[in-house]
């Protein structure tokens, strides 16, 4: 038996813990995004989806013998990464973090370069992206009872800085060998008729006329580095391991809502969450662009968990994953 309820309570103590953090409404200029207002991103109940799926049966022995008890069986969504996709490097448009990923010897410029004729229409673009532990990781790092699952994230964490990866990033180094990057069909983000783009080789170049879409397949590269371990980049493994009463997603894989959503947070806030591609092929997402090159995103990653009532799990109900 499966039952969703509306979280209103739930936003409620978010917004309780972010206030006591200092976090008040503010107002963000287009294309740039404070920490105040991506930490208040985290209070969408859409992208939480918070579900009561089931129960946990713990055993507990004593000298005196054993006893059982039970405790409820969640899933729901944490906001763990903000993925910011831009242009000009040093220049991440969430300015808290600028200072993280400056430019270096290796890793300078960025942008667009763009070739259109009659008959041809091509644009090569590169974008720096950067993805740093969400601000509110700390609501999700607290024990709730077993009202919330927690994170194994860090807030503020820098788990990939495309300056500090220029070989794999600007010279997809070595993986524009592997056989991903050479095989076509295989690991492309996208829909029928709407190729958005292919994740292998995981670098900062992407062929793609809408600059959104590219942006966005970036992030998803991002997203599939920072999930795994022993790629070759440098970063910060971003990793959560099955325990007793707990069962963390498998690694981002595109398409896939079992292993992530995104929440657009810039150049437009949106309080809905979404895996890509998440509008119809003829979709230009007009509506998400300024011009700047810049998109901010948070990724959200489903957890389920029940509270520890015992030494030894017994038996769990309501499977280990999210529920349609």
């Amino acid at each position: 038996m499966t039952q969703r309820r509306q979280g209103t309570g739930l936003a409620t103590l978010l917004a309780l813990v972010l206030s006591v953090s200092g976090v008040a409404n503010q107002p963000v200029q287009a294309a740039e995004i404070s920490t105040v207002e991506i930490a208040e991103s985290a209070l969408s109940t859409s992208c939480l989806d918070y579900q009561v799926i089931g129960i946990c049966m713990w055993l507990t022995c004593t000298a005196w013998g054993c006893y059982t008890e039970s405790s409820i069986k969640v899933t729901h969504y944490i906001p763990e990464l903000v993925v910011s996709s831009y242009q000009r490097t040093g220049e991440n448009p969430w300015p808290a973090v600028r200072m993280m990923a400056q430019p270096n010897n290796l890793s300078q410029a960025g942008g667009t370069s763009t070739d259109r004729h009659s008959n041809n229409h091509e644009t090569l673009r590169f974008k720096n992206v950067d993805a740093i532990g969400h601000p509110a990781l700390a609501t999700f790092q607290s024990d709730w009872g077993g009202f919330l699952c927690k994170s194994r994230g860090k807030p503020m964490l820098p788990y990939f800085l495309s300056t500090l990866d220029p070989a794999a990033w600007r010279s997809n180094i070595p993986e524009s060998g592997y056989p991903q990057a050479l095989t076509p069909g295989v690991r492309e983000l996208g829909q029928p008729g709407d190729l958005w783009g292919n994740i292998y080789p995981r670098g900062g170049f992407i062929n793609q006329n809408n600059d959104y879409k590219a942006g966005a397949v970036a992030a998803q590269r991002v997203a599939d580095i920072v999930t795994r371990t022993g790629q070759p980049h440098v970063y910060n493994p971003l990793l959560s391991h099955h325990d007793e009463g707990y069962w963390p997603p498998d690694p981002v894989k595109e398409g896939d809502r079992s292993t992530h959503r995104w929440q657009p947070l810039a150049p437009q806030k949106e309080d809905s969450c979404a895996v890509w591609p998440d509008r119809g092929p003829m979709a230009t997402y007009q509506d998400r662009r300024d011009g700047s090159g810049d998109n901010v995103w948070a990724m959200w990653r489903p957890i389920t968990c029940c509270a520890r009532r015992g030494e030894e799990l017994l038996f769990d109900t309501g499977g280990d994953g999210w529920v349609e």
